[in-house]
């Protein structure tokens, strides 16, 4: 068992989940959940991901909503 910056890993397997823990993580998503809202689950997480990734590597966009003293002539 080795730690980095605070993290403890055991058997080259981050936070110590083996195959066996994973197994048994998942058995538990499958009776929460059931079998048919898995691929939902999945692809609501995934797409969740992508706009995260997309969000990362574009440009900060300026906000250009008028507020509300702008349009106002004194």
């Amino acid at each position: 068992m080795y730690t980095i910056q605070g993290v403890f890993f055991e058997g080259g397997s981050m936070f110590g989940l083996g195959l066996p823990e994973l197994l048994i993580i998942l058995v538990i998503v499958v009776l929460l959940f059931g079998a048919g809202r898995l691929p939902q689950i999945g692809s609501g997480i995934g797409e969740g991901i992508r706009n995260f990734r997309k969000s990362m590597k574009e440009k900060d966009e300026v906000d250009v909503t008028p507020t509300k003293g702008d349009g106002e002539k004194k």
